[in-house]
């Protein structure tokens, strides 16, 4: 009964994501940790593949990831490109904001009402460059602001000036040339002053661009200021391996390591074997079937491609076998 009822979600919640840009879907129950649909559209001469990322909700680097054979600036009329619009949700508790650095995406868990089912929403981010990296940790919402001015850190006043730039304002008020853009969220994060805020630059928009702050669509983060209030946790986590399961199938998603985390990083199969392991490890008292088996051939292919999308790893021994079989 359970494993039907778990069918029956998979199917569904892939039917609430028909529209062009679906952001919001019903949150899996425990044992689902998948949600969202690999969707495709055409590329025409008139738009860019930002252009079609940013049409969709997908980040810079997320839609080159997925479509590494489409030209960025000129794709060919008509070519076929990817939306990773399927995601597994990061190992963390499943509240308020949940951001992945290497992912460069952000997850949100709103408080349902009473009587409603519980929603996540997902949008991708820009986040701090390597040498303005955004911290890790939990903090919370403490203010937000419609229309903000922006006072420049003298970090980043410093940075222009040595790079030959007209370092800005000190202080830029609301309007156009504002790169906070028309809203803007802080965190009670100490020893900085960051920030999840619009732009005024979409194309930055998944990528590693900002001095630590989190910069938003401007349509995405007006969606969520209102619904988000003063107080909401956010959970900011560095996962370039993760692994969910959908099903009595597991999954995992690869994206490229932090460039910071290259180093630890180097042999990425071994930190995903390690990752699987431990996965399974805290999924011992899961109902996994005796004949389950990790597909190495799966594997070693998503950790070739690192292509930001849920790849099914997981196989029966039998059908194993019979692939031998077939192929003797």
């Amino acid at each position: 009964m359970h494993r039907n009822f778990l069918f029956i979600f998979a199917i569904t919640s892939l039917i609430t994501v028909s529209s062009i840009r679906a952001e919001t879907w019903v949150l899996p129950p425990a044992g689902i940790d998948i949600f969202g649909q690999i969707r495709t559209t055409q590329a025409s001469r008139e738009e860019t593949l930002l252009d079609i990322a940013r049409q969709y909700d997908i980040g810079q680097i997320e839609i080159l990831l997925a479509n590494p054979n489409v030209d960025r600036w000129l794709p060919e009329d008509g070519a076929k490109v990817i939306l990773p619009s399927r995601y597994i949700i990061p190992h963390a508790d499943r509240k308020g904001l949940v951001l992945n650095l290497p992912e460069m995406r952000i997850y949100y868990f709103p408080e349902p009402n009473k009587g409603e089912k519980p929603m996540i929403t997902t949008h991708p981010v820009g986040i701090g460059r390597m040498d303005w990296i955004t911290p890790l940790g939990v903090s919370r919402i403490v203010e937000k602001k419609k229309d903000p001015t922006w006072t420049p850190p003298k970090s980043l006043q410093m940075d222009r000036i040595a790079n030959g730039e007209t370092p800005y304002p000190s202080v830029v008020p609301p309007g156009p040339t504002n790169p906070l853009g028309r809203h803007a969220m802080r965190l009670s994060i100490s020893g900085g002053s960051y920030l999840i805020h619009g732009t005024i630059k979409p194309f930055g928009v998944g990528m590693r661009v900002s001095a630590g702050c989190v910069r938003m669509y401007p349509e995405d983060i007006e969606a969520l200021f209102d619904k988000i209030p003063i107080g909401t946790q956010v959970q900011i986590v560095n996962q370039p391996i993760k692994l969910g399961w959908l099903l009595e199938s597991l999954f995992i998603e690869l994206h490229p390591p932090l460039e910071e985390d290259e180093e630890k990083y180097a042999n990425y199969k071994q930190m995903a074997i390690a990752a699987i392991n431990d996965f399974l490890a805290l999924n011992n008292r899961r109902n996994i079937p005796v004949d389950f088996e990790i597909d190495q051939e799966a594997l070693k292919q998503a950790i070739m491609e690192k292509n930001g999308m849920p790849t099914l790893i997981s196989r029966s021994r039998s059908q194993t076998q019979l692939h031998t079989q077939n192929n003797n």
